[in-house]
Formats: structure tokens, C-alpha cells, sequence
């Protein structure tokens, strides 16, 4: 039997889970920053020093999390299924949940680029740390690997493709409020295609066509729920 093509789009709200701070959170991360100050290009050209403190703190919040049950759920899928994650994360923990096909809308937070190249980017394998003066093999400064708010988001065309293509399309702890991020299910080829929505919030749905069911959850119950029931549907 075909497997089929399953695709998974996750927010924030798939890692809050696992403790990872939104600039949502009035008691998060972000609530002692200004998006201004830390997360846009002239942030970088104006403050350089507090831009990359900001993301070495971001990542070494990260490093102390784990993936939770929805992300393992995801990555399981693979086992049955045809799946890709398309997230609007930048943390890897859908990668060290053991999902093989991840395509990151916002950045990876692990990862350097050069500012002078966008193309050539740089795994942090060890720590977390940033060095304010590092550079690239071009000479340039790095930077860390973000989509800064009005930057373009380069990996959005290919992950409009890989939406049109499925048979199931997985929404996980978004608000549907981040373009071009959540103009993404609307590329949905087929209008017979279902959406299944978990989030334990009221996402902007208003024009969603494709048969819709929403689970009220957060991500971490809801999602190994809607797994398991598509397991047993799909795999008999």
C-alpha cells in the first residue's frame, strides 16, 4: 500500500510544550526585549553585541530542553507514513525527536550565516555560544541564521510545494496569524483534503475550505491523540 503524504505544520506552540519561550509570553524570553531591538536586520547593523547575546541566551535556553510527546508522535509517523514537518520553529527538536524532514519557514537557531552570503551557513556543533567577532570562510561576519521580521522568507516556495502535494495536512500550535507563514494552508491542492487543527486557542480558520476538524489540545496531548486515531485508520 502507498503511504500517504502527510504533511505537518508546526508554531510555537508545539515547543512551549517542552518549555520554550514565545515573544508571545508575557513571562517569556522575549518580554524584557523590544522585536526592534533583537530580531531585524538594522537591529544587527545598529546593535550587534545585543543581537547576538540575545540568540546565544536563546540557544542556551534551548539546549536544556527536550522534545515532548507531540513532537516524538511526529517523528514516529514516519514509520506508516509519507511525512514532512514544515515548521515555523527555530529550534531542532522536532530533528532530535527523530524527525528525517524538517524545512524551517524562520531559521534554525543552531546554525550561522554569513552576512555577506546567505548561502553559506554554519552548524554550531558545540555550546551555544556565538562569538561577537566570528567570521566566515568569505571573511564576513556571521550572523545567527534567523529570518529577522521584513526579511523575505526564503524556504517559503519550496514549502508551498510540499503542502500541494498532501494527502493530510497536520496544523500544530499556531495562531494562523504569521504571514507568509499561514497563507501556507491555503495551498492545499485538493478542497477533498482534510485539516486537522491542534491548538488549544481559536486560530483564524475564516478561510479554510478543506474539510476541517480542530482539537482543542495543546500539542503535546492532542497531536499523539490525532496520530494514533490516523494509524489505526490508515494501517488497517
Amino acid at each position: 500500500m502507498e503511504k500517504k503524504r502527510i504533511v505537518v505544520f508546526t508554531g510555537a506552540g508545539v515547543s512551549a510544550d517542552s518549555g520554550i519561550a514565545t515573544f508571545r509570553d508575557s513571562d517569556g524570553l522575549w518580554a524584557n526585549y523590544r522585536i526592534e531591538e533583537v530580531c531585524t536586520p538594522e537591529a544587527l547593523k545598529s546593535n550587534r553585541a545585543k543581537v547576538v547575546e540575545f540568540y546565544n541566551m536563546r540557544r542556551r535556553e534551548a539546549l536544556t530542553k527536550e522534545p515532548n510527546a507531540g513532537h516524538y508522535a511526529i517523528a514516529k509517523m514516519e514509520e506508516w507514513a509519507d511525512v514532512c514537518v514544515i515548521t515555523q520553529n527555530v529550534d531542532n527538536l522536532h530533528e532530535r525527536a527523530g524527525s528525517t524532514r524538517v524545512v524551517h519557514l524562520h531559521g534554525e537557531l543552531m546554525k550561522l550565516r554569513s552576512e555577506r552570503n546567505p548561502e553559506l551557513i554554519y552548524d554550531i556543533n558545540e555550546g551555544w555560544e556565538q562569538a561577537l567577532d566570528a567570521r566566515g570562510e568569505d571573511g564576513a561576519l556571521l550572523r545567527p541564521h534567523i529570518v529577522f521580521f521584513g526579511e523575505s522568507v526564503p524556504m517559503f516556495d519550496a514549502a508551498c510545494k510540499i503542502v500541494e502535494h498532501a494527502d493530510i495536512l497536520i496544523v500544530v500550535g499556531t495562531s494562523l496569524a504569521v504571514y507568509p507563514a499561514a497563507s501556507l494552508v491555503y495551498y492545499v491542492r485538493d478542497r477533498q483534503v482534510p485539516i486537522y487543527l491542534v491548538d488549544p486557542g481559536t486560530p483564524d480558520t475564516a478561510m479554510i475550505r478543506n474539510p476541517l476538524t480542530h482539537i482543542k489540545e495543546r500539542g503535546s496531548v492532542g497531536v499523539p491523540q490525532l496520530i494514533e486515531e490516523l494509524r489505526n485508520e490508515l494501517t488497517k
